[in-house]
Parts: C-alpha cells; sequence; structure tokens
C-alpha cells in the first residue's frame, strides 16, 4: 500500500515494504538517527540493525506478520516503522520502532503519519495498537502520549531480537482504537 501523508513539510509518502534498492537509504537513515540508537541502546547504529529488522519479532509472531513502512520525502528515505500484525492479540498490531529523521523531526511529521496509519489499523478491524517507549528517549514518550497512548511500566525484553549491553528497558504503551 502506499499513502500520501499532508504534513507542514509538504506531502510525503508512506510505502508498505521494503525493497533491495531501499538499503542505502536506510543506512542513511539510521546514520542520521545515531542520537536514538545511542539513547536506547547505547551505541552507534551499523548495518546488522537494517538486516535485523527482517528477521526481530516478537515471541510467537510470524513472518508473514511484519511490516516495514517507510516515509518518503521525494527519493529520500526520512522514516521507518516497523510493526507486526496480530500481537500481542489477534486483533493488535505491534509497533517495535517509529523512527523519523532529524531533518523531519518537530515538525508534525511523525503525528501526520501516525494518524494516517492508526486511521488504515482501525477501519482494517484491529482494536489495540502497543509499541515501545524508552526511558532514555522522552521525545518519543511524550510523541505516544499525544498519540493518546498510555505508557506503563518498564517491561521484560520480548522476542529474538538481541538486546546491547548498554540498552534501556523499554516501557509498552498501549492505545485502543475507537470503531
Amino acid at each position: 500500500m502506499i499513502w500520501t501523508v499532508a504534513t507542514a513539510t509538504g506531502r510525503l509518502v508512506v510505502r508498505e515494504q521494503l525493497e533491495p534498492d531501499d538499503e542505502p537509504g536506510l543506512l542513511e537513515l539510521f546514520a542520521a538517527c545515531d542520537d536514538w540508537f545511542e539513547a536506547t541502546t547505547g551505541g552507534p547504529s551499523g548495518p546488522g540493525d537494517v538486516q535485523s529488522l527482517f528477521y526481530a519479532l516478537p515471541e510467537g509472531a510470524s513472518f508473514e506478520d511484519k511490516r516495514l513502512f517507510t516515509i518518503r520525502d521525494g527519493e529520500k528515505i526520512v522514516g521507518l516503522i516497523d510493526a507486526v500484525l496480530g500481537h500481542p492479540h489477534r486483533t493488535a498490531v505491534a509497533v517495535g520502532l517509529f523512527l523519523v529523521a532529524p531533518s523531519h523531526r518537530g515538525r508534525g511529521v511523525g503525528a501526520a503519519v501516525a494518524r494516517v496509519l492508526l486511521d488504515e489499523a482501525r477501519e482494517s478491524g484491529l482494536d489495540t495498537v502497543t509499541a515501545s517507549a524508552h526511558n532514555a528517549w522522552p521525545p518519543g514518550q511524550a510523541f505516544l502520549r499525544t498519540l493518546g497512548f498510555t505508557v506503563g511500566p518498564p517491561a521484560e525484553p520480548s522476542g529474538n531480537r538481541a538486546t546491547a549491553a548498554g540498552e534501556t528497558p523499554a516501557r509498552r504503551a498501549t492505545l485502543t482504537l475507537q470503531p
């Protein structure tokens, strides 16, 4: 699927699923977002982080349920959303990563894209969205609260993703979608 999202920075495109040609743009996005990686994992991003997008799943989830969305400003990838349908229950979606390039942060891009995807989730019959919220990244928690999420206490890591030595515990944020 492809959505065009009106933002204060202009029209952006959100595209579901990645293509092999997207890897250089994702590496560039990850390098630009090293502030987030260092705050939440204790170190900078690396090429393995892009590959792990395809394999990191919460326990009990299948690869068929994995969705990766890119946010594009023209040809440039300026954001990435990693989500798993049907987790933690059949009518839920778990968002593991919602990354926006520093050049597009604080300008309503994340909120505009999130609203489009939340509307899509609601229309497809999903009733719950969960997301990871790190204590080491207060802007992320503020973003989730602005969207109506409730941020819970720190949670134990789950799934098949390896954690880094300096990684801080994440909190589970939850949003109930109203019909």
